[in-house]
């Protein structure tokens, strides 16, 4: 599996043989029928979605160890320059990598791509709502943080170079301190009026 996940992420799908596969994971050809009787197509749904379940929990413990929402995803953004950086720019999202081949050509492989970013939409609106921030808010807040970590990826593979990356997290970080912000506002208004409605009237 792992071995599948590094051609994928580096090559994509089209570009990825089975015997490349079996070479890699130095397996017998035949115990690659053995575990996926589906072939390539098989194989290759198993392994978007236990990558999207290994970046799920990776996104999990970065915002974890962070103080706040803002500072986990100033650093998951960092994080996925460094490891750019320290890849020579191999090794960006694999599900994004295959998403972008198999959209229109493979349902099943477009399906599991799709489930993987639900999931990851779905823990960052999370996150972003214990943080405060309405879920109608969060959810688009998710939606455009992941948006723009994938382009991000795309610039950056392609000029070589973490600007795009950069760039990206500091508006993403921005974005989501100021939703946090605004929440406190509201919340210090809403205090106020029910502080202000249960005073006793002056005589």
């Amino acid at each position: 599996m792992n071995a599948s996940a590094e051609l994928f992420r580096r090559q994509g799908y089209t570009g990825t043989g089975l015997k490349q596969v079996v070479a890699e994971a130095d397996a017998p050809f035949g115990s690659l029928y053995h575990f996926f009787p589906g072939g390539k197509e098989q194989l290759a749904e198993e392994v978007i979605r236990i990558a999207g379940r290994f970046y799920l929990q990776l996104f999990e413990a970065i915002s974890e160890d962070a103080p706040d929402v803002v500072a986990a995803t100033r650093d998951f953004f960092a994080g996925a320059a460094e490891t750019l950086r320290v890849t020579d720019y191999a090794d960006a999202c694999p599900i994004a990598t295959v998403a972008l081949e198999v959209a229109s050509t493979n349902d099943t492989l477009r399906a599991a791509t799709a489930d993987v970013f639900e999931s990851w939409i779905a823990a960052a609106t999370d996150r972003a709502t214990q943080a405060g921030v309405p879920r109608r808010k969060a959810r688009e807040l998710a939606i455009s943080l992941l948006a723009s970590l994938e382009g991000a990826f795309v610039l950056s593979r392609a000029t070589r170079s973490t600007e795009p990356l950069e760039v990206a997290g500091a508006q993403a970080t921005a974005a989501i301190r100021e939703a946090v912000q605004a929440s406190r506002r509201r919340q210090r208004r809403a205090a106020t009026r029910r502080t202000r409605a249960g005073s006793p009237s002056p005589s």
